[in-house]
């Protein structure tokens, strides 16, 4: 590929994203834990204690017989210093020193007494073979939990066995996401590292209030169904500064989810930042208030992508922003794709009733590793209206690239390149 000749402030937002400590910096590892050294984020103010800091009590995994040698099952261990943990009055911590902890599925249940630390200093590591996670769907879940932070640590599903069944064609299970945060509020996920999920690496269902900062995010670029980051029927969730390469979405918005801010995400290799896909379902809730802002996608399938399938629905997707956004050779840098079917197996063929407004892209710039840059393929029974191009400069093999606009309208303004296809 043509070497990226993107614009200078890309590399600012790099330079701001990766602070003057390190990206991954813990907190030091004490009886009694320091609730300052975990996040001094405004909407989350469960986190912050006037007149002094919270401070935490730790129940060390150590302690209830778990084994740092990466082959031995430490979960009984892990579930009960969890429950110990669970049932303080006081703020607990689930400390897990240096070293490799073997996992296999496990739940941590709430509610909890008091606010809940989990901090992993050392790497947590799935069984070995793909079928030992068995048939639940996920690995590590967090249940219905208040004020929860989830602090450092890699975590490594070792996922390989089971992509090579899914290559195969075998019967294989559905898979697992690696970490899954259910029905929960006021969640911090601060420094922790993900990697060879066997299928998302974490996942957000039917929250409230969730930042996640400061993560790293990594499986093959032929790893399939692997999403970053995949968020559902959640509101109020925030991201703060991601690295992001996998063999799918980096992140993915699913329905029901709403009040979404992220920023600093470098994507790539993946399939970009998207919203879907949605419209699978008849009765369906949509997705609005979406924001995002100073990223960069490399060398991804996709940019800034929303997809819906080709069917009858109640879902919706309104009020977007996506703004300053740096593309490096990226396969449909902007995309609409109303019908979205993947793999052309099974397709719907109908339009899709999912009806998209108000999606603003501002401040777009860089490479576009594909002929067409801007690609709004939009519903014939429910157009795309309200999207708005605002300084837009997008290139293709250091020429113009063009646009394609099926059943979408929409206004431009300041320079925008490849010309805007809405009609006049």
């Amino acid at each position: 590929m043509e070497k990226s000749n993107s614009p200078p402030y890309s590399i600012l937002l790099l330079v701001l994203f990766f602070s003057s400590s390190s990206f991954l910096s813990l907190a030091s590892s004490s009886s009694i834990l320091n609730d300052s050294t975990i996040s001094n984020h405004r909407s989350l103010p469960h986190h912050r204690k006037k007149g002094g800091h919270v401070q935490y009590v730790t129940h060390n995994v150590l302690h209830y017989g778990a084994k740092a040698d990466g082959v031995s099952d430490s979960t009984p261990a892990f579930s009960q210093a969890w429950e110990e943990a669970c049932k303080s009055s006081r703020p607990a911590s689930v400390h897990v020193p240096k070293g490799t902890y073997m996992l296999k599925p496990i739940v941590f249940y709430g509610p909890c007494q008091s606010k809940m630390l989990f901090h992993v200093e050392g790497k947590v590591v799935g069984p070995k073979h793909y079928w030992e996670f068995g048939k639940s769907g996920f690995w590590i879940l967090f249940y219905k939990l208040e004020k929860l932070t989830i602090l450092g640590g890699t975590y490594d599903a070792q996922g390989s066995d089971y992509w090579a069944c899914r290559k195969s064609q075998s019967q294989c299970s559905q898979g697992t996401k690696s970490i899954t945060i259910i029905q929960s509020r006021n969640v911090v996920v601060k420094g922790i590292k993900s990697l060879n999920p066997q299928m998302f690496h974490l996942a957000i269902d039917h929250c409230h209030q969730v930042l996640l900062k400061k993560l790293y995010i990594e499986a093959p670029t032929r790893s399939p169904n692997t999403d970053g980051i995949h968020i559902m029927s959640s509101e109020g969730i925030t991201i703060a500064g991601a690295v992001i390469k996998t063999g799918d979405d980096c992140i993915a918005i699913g329905p029901g989810t709403k009040n979404v801010h992220i920023r600093g995400v470098h994507c790539g290799p993946g399939h970009g930042i998207s919203i879907g896909s949605l419209g699978l379902h008849t009765h369906e809730a949509g997705v609005e208030n979406v924001f995002v802002t100073d990223s960069v996608m490399t060398r991804t399938q996709n940019g800034l992508r929303i997809k819906s399938w080709g069917r009858k629905t109640t879902s919706f997707v309104r009020n977007v922003v996506f703004e300053n956004i740096a593309m490096e050779n990226s396969y449909n840098p902007i995309i609409i794709d109303q019908n979205y079917c993947p793999y052309n197996k099974n397709c719907p063929g109908m339009g899709s009733g999912v009806k998209i407004s108000g999606v603003t892209y501002r401040n777009i710039h860089g490479t576009s590793a594909s002929p067409i840059a801007v690609k709004f393929v939009c519903s014939a029974s429910r157009p795309c209206t309200g999207l708005q191009l605002h300084n837009v400069r997008l290139t293709y093999h250091k020429a113009i690239a063009s646009s394609v606009c099926t059943h979408a309208g929409g206004g431009v303004s300041g320079v925008v390149s490849p010309r805007s296809c809405f009609r006049k």
